[in-house]
C-alpha cells in the first residue's frame, strides 16, 4: 500500500523488541532484555531532587535548551571523565545526547555516505547495527576472540574493503558477549585506525559496572590524535528511561554532531539533564555505582553458579567481570531457532545470537542471557529450565 524508502524497507524489527511483546506474560522469565535492575534506581533521591527542581528552577527546566546540552552537566561529565578515566584533551568537547543510541546514530550520520562501511565486532549491539543500516552504511563484522577483535582478521578486512569510515566497538563488558578487550588489543586497534585515518567509536555504557577484576584504560584515554568518539550514558546508573547520554570527542566532530542533532530533536530533555547534574553534584554518585556493582556481582555469580550446576559440559558460556550479559554457546547439533522457541514455550525468553550478527544470514549457535533484570528466583529457575531443555536436545 505504501512505498517506503529503501533505507527503511530493508530494516527488520529488533528481535529483542519483538521478544519484549511476549514479556507482558507475568509468568515469563525474561533473560532477553538488557534492562538495569529496577532495585538499582535511586528513586527516593531522584524524587527529592525533582521536587527541588520544580520548586526552584521550574521555568528553566521546562523551557528550550542548548543543543549541546545543559552546560553545568557537560562540565561535570567532562571533569569526571578526566579525573576518573583520563579522558579529555584540549581539543575534546562533550555533547549531551538522547541516550547512547543517538550518539551512535549521529556519528554514523556525520561520517558515512551511502554504501560506506562500519567495521564492527561480530556479534555486536543490534541497536548500533540497525542505526548503521538505516543510514545506508554497511556493517561488516570482525570475528571476536575472548580478549577482543581478531587482529589478523581486522587488518585483512581493512586491506580488502573500501570506504571503511569507522570502527565500532564495545570494548568493556561487550554486548552481547560480556567479554572485555585487553589493553594490548585496544592499543593495537587504535594504532591501526590511526595509521589508516579511521575513526573509532568507543561505546562504553557498562564501563562503570565492573564488579570483579581491574579496570582497563579506555581507548579514548590514549587518544592523542582525536580519532576516538567516546560514548556513555546514565541509563545503567540512574535510569534507562530518562534517555540521557553523552559523547566526548574532538571539537570538530562535536560541532558536526551538534548540527545533526538540531535536526533530530533540538536538544535532549532538559529537566532530566538538570536532574542528572543535581544527582552528580548533590548525591553520593560513586556510592550509587558501588551499590549497583555489588548487586550485579551477586546476580552474575548466581547465574554462573547455576549454569555450572545444570549445564552439561558441551555448553560453553562467558564469565563477565561486569556489565549485564552472559553469552552461551550450544553445540552445532542443537538447532538454535527451535531451542529458543521451545524455551519461550516453557516461559523462558532468551535472545538468539544471530540477532547480533552483522550479516543477518550468518548462522549462530549462541544465545544471550541477562542477569541484571530477573529476580534471584527467576535466575535459578530459568537457568534450570534451560539446562533441562539442553539435556533433552542432546539426548535426541
Amino acid at each position: 500500500m505504501f512505498n517506503f524508502s529503501d533505507k527503511i524497507s530493508a530494516l527488520k524489527p529488533s528481535a529483542i523488541r519483538e521478544i519484549f511483546k511476549s514479556l507482558t506474560d507475568p509468568e515469563i522469565i525474561a533473560f532477553a532484555a538488557g534492562n538495569p535492575a529496577s532495585e538499582s534506581f535511586p528513586i527516593e533521591e531522584l524524587s527529592a531532587l525533582s521536587r527541588e527542581l520544580f520548586e526552584s528552577q521550574a521555568v528553566k527546566a521546562l523551557q528550550y535548551g542548548m543543543t549541546e546540552g545543559y552546560t553545568p552537566l557537560r562540565e561535570a561529565i567532562s571533569e569526571r571523565l578526566y579525573k576518573k578515566f583520563g579522558i579529555g584533551r584540549d581539543f575534546d568537547r562533550t555533547l549531551i545526547v538522547t541516550g547512547g543510541q543517538q550518539g551512535i546514530e549521529l556519528s554514523c550520520k556525520i561520517f558515512c555516505n551511502e554504501g560506506d562501511v562500519v567495521l564492527c565486532e561480530n556479534p555486536s549491539f543490534i541497536g548500533a547495527l540497525n542505526a548503521f543500516r538505516s543510514l545506508g552504511a554497511k556493517p561488516v563484522g570482525v570475528p571476536l576472540e575472548q580478549d577482543g577483535m581478531n587482529l589478523d582478521a581486522l587488518t585483512d578486512i581493512l586491506d580488502k574493503t573500501e570506504n571503511v569510515k569507522m570502527i565500532y566497538m564495545i570494548p568493556t563488558f561487550h554486548n552481547p558477549m560480556g567479554i572485555t578487550t585487553s589493553f594490548e588489543k585496544r592499543k593495537a586497534i587504535y594504532q591501526i585506525a590511526r595509521e589508516r585515518n579511521i575513526v573509532i567509536f568507543e561505546d562504553n555504557p557498562y564501563g562503570e559496572l565492573r564488579f570483579e577484576g581491574k579496570d582497563i584504560l579506555t581507548i579514548k584515554s590514549i587518544d592523542d590524535a582525536g580519532i576516538v568518539i567516546y560514548c556513555s550514558s546514565f541509563s545503567k546508573i540512574l535510569s534507562a528511561g530518562m534517555r540521557v547520554g553523552y559523547v566526548n570527542a574532538h571539537e570538530e566532530i562535536i560541532q558536526k554532531m551538534t548540527v545533526a542533532k538540531q535536526v533530530e530533536d533540538v536538544h535532549t530533555n532538559l529537566f532530566f539533564q538538570m536532574l542528572c547534574y543535581k544527582f552528580m553534584t548533590e548525591c553520593d554518585f560513586d556510592g550509587q555505582i558501588a551499590k549497583i556493582r555489588a548487586l550485579y556481582l551477586r546476580k552474575c555469580r548466581l547465574m554462573l553458579d547455576t549454569l555450572d550446576k545444570v549445564m552439561p559440559p558441551e555448553i560453553h558460556f562467558t564469565r563477565p567481570q561486569g556489565g549485564l550479559f552472559v553469552w552461551c554457546t550450544l553445540p552445532p547439533a542443537i538447532d538454535l531457532s527451535t531451542f529458543v522457541a521451545e524455551a519461550l514455550k516453557r516461559k523462558v525468553a532468551v535472545v538468539p545470537g544471530g540477532t547480533f550478527n552483522c550479516d543477518t544470514d550468518q548462522p549462530s549457535s549462541a544465545f544471550r542471557l541477562n542477569f541484571s533484570n530477573p529476580s534471584d528466583e527467576q535466575i535459578v529457575r530459568g537457568v534450570e529450565i534451560l539446562g533441562e531443555l539442553v539435556r533433552e536436545y542432546l539426548e535426541k
